[in-house]
């Protein structure tokens, strides 16, 4: 089984933005999963405003690439697929919904990030992206 999902990846002084729900240890990148009928893009807009208070930019947002691993806290076989997006934002990042903490965590930190959020820490690692 895969979980697909979109997510956000700001980077920002060599930290990437990631949120913690309420609740739980792991930081993940901010998106979620697609409502029926919705674009990548529309759920990104949708997810980012929900869970961060801000706005995507939409003109300025790129795909980054998919990621795909384990899934944290799921049986053996059941990994997220992620399809990362950059992007600038209007307004102030905020925890909202679902969301009790956002921190800019760098690769020092990738022991606190979900599986599928690690696999991208590693790439940005690689593309010198992340501090």
């Amino acid at each position: 089984m895969v979980i697909d999902k979109v997510a956000w990846v700001r980077i920002e002084d060599g930290r990437v933005l990631c949120a913690r729900s309420r609740g739980k240890d792991v930081y993940y990148l901010p998106g979620g999963k697609r409502e029926p009928g919705e674009s990548d893009l529309q759920t990104l807009v949708r997810e980012i405003t929900e869970e961060a208070g801000v706005l995507l930019r939409a003109e300025t947002v790129s795909p980054l690439g998919s990621f795909e691993a384990q899934a944290d806290g799921r049986a053996e076989g059941v990994t997220v697929r992620m399809t990362c997006f950059t992007g600038d934002y209007t307004g102030r990042l905020t925890p909202r919904s679902e969301i009790e903490d956002l921190a800019w965590l760098g690769y020092a930190d990738r022991h606190r990030v979900s599986g599928a959020s690690r696999a991208v820490f590693e790439h940005l690692h690689r593309a010198g992206m992340l501090a």
